[in-house]
């Protein structure tokens, strides 16, 4: 009778610090269920019965739209990532068994909420106003940046640069130009060309008045001067009237002296 129950008693506490021993030294690699140290499965795969003193451990293969990144003792792989259009997210990288999918921005966007190698969320780039220039384009993880235009130019908001005003030579300025518009230039309308023959014509028209009072002023002038007679003194012979006071005698009708 002692030696049925000192035997029993053994064997009890031989089993009781064996699973006990095991329990509290499972390697860094297993798992604990139980009182069991289990092997995990690997990655790509999930539990699918765990493993007990006399089986190991069963795994399967994570079913499409989910994944297993380690060695785990998990009895379900993780969910894949969706990335959700409504976040302004595409698929930058498919879920796989092992690995969850990425996401990145959609075109025109931008990242503002980066994670986990991928993107959140994510903001559509900024769009220049007219009257500004894109001086930088935005990229997946930067917003565009715009800049106002300086006189004398102008830009829609779309280009990389702002450009001069067209210059109306010789054409009629219709539109002058802003900051977001060009110059609108056209040919000379008939107004205008009225407008410069009538201009044309007073010029001609003063020039004559003009010329015509100059004229007419040096004629009036020229005609007011005294005339100047010149004598010959160089004849020896001349002819001398007598004044009307000390008339000549008459030695006959018709007589005329002459010295």
């Amino acid at each position: 009778m002692f030696n049925s129950c000192s035997l029993y008693l053994f064997f009890f506490q031989s089993v009781f610090h064996r699973q006990c021993y095991v329990s509290a030294n499972c390697r860094q690699a297993e798992y604990k269920v139980g009182d069991e140290c289990c092997p995990p499965c690997p990655p790509g795969m999930h539990v699918s019965e765990h493993c007990t003193e006399s089986t190991s451990t069963l795994c399967a293969t994570c079913e499409e739209g989910t994944f297993q990144g380690d060695h785990n003792g998990r009895e379900q792989c993780f969910g894949c990532k969706n990335c959700d259009a409504g976040l302004s997210l595409k698929e930058k990288k498919s879920c796989t068994a092992t690995s969850d999918a990425l996401c990145g921005p959609l075109d025109g966007y931008f990242c503002v909420d980066p994670g986990g190698g991928g993107c959140l969320a994510a903001q559509k780039h900024r769009v220049c106003s007219p009257g500004q220039h894109i001086s930088q384009r935005g990229t997946t993880d930067k917003d565009t940046e715009c800049l106002h235009c300086t006189n004398g130019t102008f830009s829609d908001g779309t280009s990389t640069s702002c450009q001069t005003h067209t210059k109306c030579e010789g054409l009629e300025l219709i539109k002058p130009g802003s900051d977001s518009t060009d110059s609108e230039c056209g040919k000379p309308s008939l107004h205008s060309g009225i407008l410069v023959v009538i201009v044309l014509a007073v010029v001609v028209l003063v020039a004559i008045v003009t010329g015509a009072v100059i004229w007419r002023y040096n004629k009036k002038r020229k005609d007011n001067q005294p005339t100047e007679i010149s004598v010959d003194t160089s004849d020896e012979v001349g002819v001398r009237f007598t004044s009307a006071q000390t008339s000549p005698q008459c030695h006959g009708s018709g007589s005329t002296v002459v010295e």
